[in-house]
């Protein structure tokens, strides 16, 4: 396959190098040269996605592969399998420092210094010859390109929006709140809703909202707590804790996604939020701005399809314990997994008594519970699955010991060291002190080669699935084709002409059956989907709305 490689150049230009040579360009010529090279499915090479790939969306480009170097650079120095010193060279400094592009308006050129004219082809030498050094070389190329992917489709997603209809979201937030206040002012009902919990506690001056004052009028009113979340103040007793758990619920509302998350966050009927690929330590996303991870059940009515277009929303069941059984080899887990339900499998194999018990064990074997009757659970499986429990166990025991775990693709944990150079209190000098934290370390690391692995499968997913959907729509441009508008974790949203909604589902559960053949290649896993046909993303899951994939 071609590289491209492009890196930018003082002056608003571009150097373009490829296999036939290099050309420099200015920036007006780039998407024409860009959307003439697409022809030939090349792998477009530039240090950062969310910087590069906009304002071609914006130009009607749509890119079909790319190697992101930025997130690439900072998944191979983590990498165990990837000697580090191949990184070293011209520029590696800067790439160790590259950070993601701030959700703002896409600019390609905003500061003439060394790290905005980095050369790209000279890092993609050194990431290549880097992972092709790898005993893991196989497993790497394919986490990088599947990064990658779900670079561009953020990007994507981004550019397309989710199609928010203000209109209805408005109306919500006049029903719950009252009418749009000025700036500043709380609505007319969470000020009423103040003015009860001040008269319930008689503390007349209170601001609900300073939890300073809010403990305090608490404790004058007898009731002992340390803090004002809302599952404390649930085992209170008092006539003020109802009102002020809804107070708090719309306070939350209104700050997070009042009327200014709408004129912010939405433009031209559409919601477009800014994703950060591999935000977490994990691989996982996380969001730079919109909440993008997060559409909170009150204002999901207001994501309604365009007409004659529908959402198809699917998420996988159970996926991080399918994911366990896996990358552990499990055969007994697995053969549990076949289906749409792994607890009820559990059960139907003989392994445990109920659904509940199934479900407690898994769930304690990858979060670390060790009593009660979780940890009585994961004893009892231990047994039965032993591959799969005793992967999720030698990882807790590698981070105890400060070392460093890997995801099945390669991604590799920070280690015990790192996390405390970033705890600003350091490691504490108690051993005792020390044991806890490498225990709660060993939790962490536990977690993470199964959750990090999830992460590697759902970008598989999206990867295969984003291309399945470029090839529905004939000839269009992204936004009149399926494409895909929301993502998190476990669970994508499409938004598709009505007529090819059944198509769309039935791709999304083909991707989900490649990504579990390019992760699993020795052993089958069933990945089943849950698929809703809606026109509100409000309506997802339920009854009537659920297809079968």
């Amino acid at each position: 396959m071609t590289r491209v490689s492009l890196s930018r150049l003082p002056g608003e230009r571009v150097r373009a190098v490829a296999p036939d040579g290099q050309v420099d360009l200015t920036l007006s010529e780039l998407s024409a040269y860009v959307r003439e090279r697409e022809r030939e499915s090349p792998r477009w090479v530039w240090d950062d996605t969310a910087r590069w790939y906009p304002p071609l969306l914006a130009a009607g480009v749509r890119v079909g592969r790319c190697h992101d170097l930025r997130l690439a650079h900072h998944l191979l120095r983590r990498a165990p399998a990837v000697d580090g010193r191949l990184l070293e060279g011209e520029e590696s400094q800067h790439w160790d420092g590259l950070g993601p592009s701030a959700p703002s308006h896409p600019a390609l050129f905003s500061v003439d210094d060394t790290a905005e004219h980095l050369r790209a082809d000279l890092e993609d030498a050194r990431q290549r010859a880097a992972v092709e050094a790898s005993a893991e070389s196989v497993r790497l190329g394919l986490l990088l390109a599947a990064e990658s992917s779900g670079a561009l489709a953020a990007a994507e997603m981004t550019y397309a929006g989710v199609p928010w209809r203000t209109d209805v979201h408005e109306r919500l937030l006049t029903d719950l709140l009252g009418p749009r206040p000025p700036r500043g002012a709380r609505p007319l009902l969470l000020e009423a809703l103040a003015g009860e919990v001040r008269a319930a506690f008689d503390a007349p001056g209170l601001n609900p909202d300073s939890r300073p004052e809010l403990l305090a009028a608490l404790r004058r009113a007898g009731l002992e707590t340390d803090d004002t979340r809302a599952s404390s103040l649930r085992a209170l007793e008092h006539p003020g804790v109802a009102p002020l758990l809804r107070y708090k619920q719309l306070a939350h509302l209104f700050s997070t996604n009042g009327w200014s998350w709408i004129d912010q966050w939405v433009r031209e009927g559409r919601f477009r939020p800014s994703y950060q690929p591999a935000g977490s330590a994990t691989g996982r996303w996380s969001s730079n701005g919109g909440g993008a991870l997060s559409i909170p059940l009150q204002v999901r009515p207001a994501a309604i399809a365009d007409d004659g277009w529908v959402l198809v929303v699917a998420d996988v069941a159970q996926l991080e314990p399918r994911v366990l059984a896996g990358m552990s080899g499990d055969r007994a887990l697995a053969r549990s997994a076949r289906g749409a339900d792994l607890y009820q499998g559990m059960v139907d194999d003989g392994a445990v008594a109920t659904r509940q018990h199934a479900k407690l064990g898994l769930l304690g074997a990858m979060y670390g519970a060790t009593s009660g009757e979780s940890g009585r659970m994961v004893a009892g499986l231990t047994r039965r699955y032993p591959e799969a429990f005793g992967l999720v166990e030698e990882a807790a025991r590698a981070g105890e010991r400060g070392q460093v775990v890997r995801t099945l693709l390669g991604r590799g944990s920070p280690g015990l060291g790192d996390a405390w150079e970033r705890d600003p209190e350091g490691p504490p000098a108690d051993p005792e002190s020390q044991a806890r934290r490498r225990r709660a370390f060993g939790r962490f690391t536990r977690n993470f080669v199964v959750q990090g692995t999830g992460a590697e499968w759902a970008l598989c997913w999206v990867a295969d699935l984003r291309n399945r959907l470029w090839r529905l729509g004939g000839t269009g441009e992204l936004t009149s084709r399926p494409h895909l508008v929301f993502f998190l974790h476990d669970e994508i949203v499409v938004h598709t002409p009505r007529a090819l909604a059944d198509v769309v589902a039935a791709e999304a559960a083909e991707a989900a059956s490649t990504a579990s053949s390019l992760l699993f290649r020795d052993l089958a896993i069933d990945f089943p989907l849950n698929v809703s046909v809606v026109r509100s993303y409000a309506d997802a899951g339920k009854p009537g709305a659920v297809v079968p994939a």
